[in-house]
């Protein structure tokens, strides 16, 4: 009878459940140019850390033979010769196209567990052509992981995944030099390529970088000590990974929560849902709405499991508030003594995607936590030189180039600067044509130019040009309808005949927001409901006079209540 296993009974579900909660989480980005082995570095942690299934393993094992029997048919020997062992690059591309290019097209995410810790892993891209979705992967991690092929050195692309890890704020950089069986383990090729590296990243800004000679095909220095390098004193990657901090030092805890959308499913229940983007909020907490400025208490905090009296990034919840302020899509909740920064014109690190070069002469959008803006992007003050890190002067960013750029927002963003906030720090720019994402842009705060250019506002104030049209001005949105544009003009010709300076802006909210800044009063008529919601956010921020026409009225109603409001106002 085997004694030893009636003293120690296998753990329950339940304990193992308790066990796992209490391990610490890591987020771990994977980067590296294209074919330097960032898959089968992946995959090989999953295989000798029992992250698989049986029916994974299996797969891929046929895979591989097959993969090799192919090989062996066309004459590819080495591939041939790889085949017969487990390819673990397999366990990670999950996509055909990954397949059957051999390389990483989107970010794949893949979870691991150690004696010590939870370990998320990014397996992101290294080809170019994807490198935005390289940004998305790394833009949520604690440490990254860089891979230098040993038979190729340090790359272009190497520099530029490294450069825009230390953009993202990750504190930890792990350089792999992968496949060192190619080079028969020298100790000279490594310390090449790592000290290059080594103080590349070092001019970063990480706080700690570590070299590490790997095999990842082979398994050495992965999670157990290689024999042959001997010479190699670092340990191993895992147990660097299990040895890293719990958390950044810049975590932040002030709280910050975007609203994503209002709850009014009856007149007894008003609440706010959102993820908390940082920090923990508790029922009874003094919050203030930013951008309005009104305070409240929390009354509540709701989930679909139940309420809760607390809860902290990264959960989402509903909050209910004591008082019935006013509170939309895209205000931010936060306690009164930590409001965010209010950006009309800002500062930013700016990594370009798109295929088209930037255009500072075109319109933007930009969405930041659940707020989606205009924006121009005024100016490129310079772009980041990668091979010696120099600043030098630009006028645009093409595909995958990095700079400071200034934008100048239509609505003001509620943010914090990168460093201090990760989440609330950064943004992303649409072009509004195509809806692609062509940027991922990092706050670095207001623009540096804001206080001292007396040149960057109107020197005309809305008093002014309310004195000389003799009227208030503002925007008019009618109802969507099939009679729309035909009420817009004879309402416009109304408003004229009784002495008003209008016109008709249609479904163009950008210019009735410029004709009622300039004192006009401009008739507008969006149809998509989004649209409609957006102007009255924009009118709201831009302080401009507001004037919605009910359903079910006529141009003469309309004119009357417009006049009316003039009267009340005046």
């Amino acid at each position: 009878m085997d004694t030893a296993r009636l003293a120690s009974p296998a753990p329950t579900l339940q304990q193992l459940f308790a066990e796992h909660g209490r391990k610490e989480l890591l987020r771990l980005a994977v980067v590296g140019s294209v074919d330097d082995g960032k898959s089968t570095l992946i995959g090989r942690l999953l295989y000798e850390c029992d992250g698989l299934f049986e029916d994974q393993i299996l797969a891929v094992r046929r895979a591989s033979a097959k993969r090799a029997a192919t090989a062996r048919q066309t004459g590819a020997a080495h591939e041939a010769t790889a085949g017969e062992e487990i390819d673990f690059s397999l366990f990670t591309d999950g996509l055909r196209a990954e397949r059957e290019q051999g390389i990483t097209i989107d970010v794949a995410y893949r979870y691991l567990s150690t004696a010590r810790r939870k370990i998320i892993v990014a397996d992101t891209p290294g080809h170019l052509q994807y490198t935005r979705n390289m940004a998305t992967g790394a833009s949520t991690a604690d440490a990254a992981v860089i891979l230098v092929d040993a038979r190729l050195g340090v790359l272009a692309q190497t520099r530029r995944h490294a450069y825009i890890a230390s953009l993202l704020g990750i504190p930890y950089l792990a350089v792999a030099v992968n496949k060192m069986d190619k080079v028969d383990f020298d100790r000279a090729t490594f310390e090449r390529i790592g000290s290059e590296l080594e103080h590349f990243a070092r001019t970063l800004g990480f706080e700690q970088v570590r070299l590490f000679p790997v095999s990842a095909s082979q398994g050495d220095n992965i999670t157990r000590t290689s024999a042959r390098t001997p010479w190699h004193e670092g340990g191993t990657l895992l147990s660097w990974l299990e040895a890293l901090p719990r958390q950044s030092p810049q975590a932040p805890q002030t709280l910050r929560f975007p609203v994503q959308y209002v709850l009014r499913p009856h007149l007894d229940y008003r609440g706010f849902a959102g993820q908390i983007a940082s920090g923990t909020i508790r029922v009874g907490d003094e919050v203030r709405v930013a951008p309005s400025g009104r305070t409240t208490h929390v009354a509540g905090i709701d989930t679909f499991d139940g309420s809760l009296s607390e809860a902290s990034a990264p959960a989402s919840v509903t909050l209910r508030l004591a008082d019935e302020v006013d509170v939309s899509r895209g205000d931010v909740l936060t306690h009164v003594d930590q409001p965010p920064l209010a950006l009309h014109q800002l500062d930013a690190m700016l990594v370009w995607f798109g295929e088209q070069p930037l255009d500072c002469s075109r319109r933007y959008l930009v969405k930041h936590t659940s707020r989606t803006v205009p924006a121009h992007i005024e100016q490129v003050v310079w772009r980041k030189e990668l091979e010696d890190l120099s600043e030098v002067p630009a006028e645009t960013l093409a595909l995958n180039e990095m700079g400071r750029v200034r934008v100048l927002c239509r609505r003001p963003l509620l943010a914090d600067a990168y460093r201090g906030n990760r989440r609330t720090g950064a943004f992303i720019v649409i072009d509004p044509l195509t809806q692609d994402t062509v940027a991922a842009g990092m706050i670095l705060g207001a623009s540096e130019t804001t206080s001292g250019n007396a040149h960057a506002h109107s020197l005309v104030t809305s008093s002014e040009r309310r004195n000389r049209l003799a009227q208030r001005g503002g925007v008019i949105l009618l109802p969507s309808g099939p009679d729309t544009r035909v009420h817009a003009y004879q309402l416009e010709r109304a408003l004229f005949d009784a002495g008003r300076h209008v016109a008709v802006a249609g479904e163009d909210s950008e210019a009735a927001l410029a004709l009622a800044g300039a004192g006009l009063y401009a008739i507008v008529h969006p149809s998509a409901p989004q649209a409609r919601r957006a102007l009255r956010g924009l009118a709201r921020d831009a302080e401009v006079s507001w004037f919605e026409a009910v359903a079910d009225g006529t141009p003469e109603q309309w004119i009357q209540a417009i006049v009316g409001t003039e009267e009340r106002a005046s």
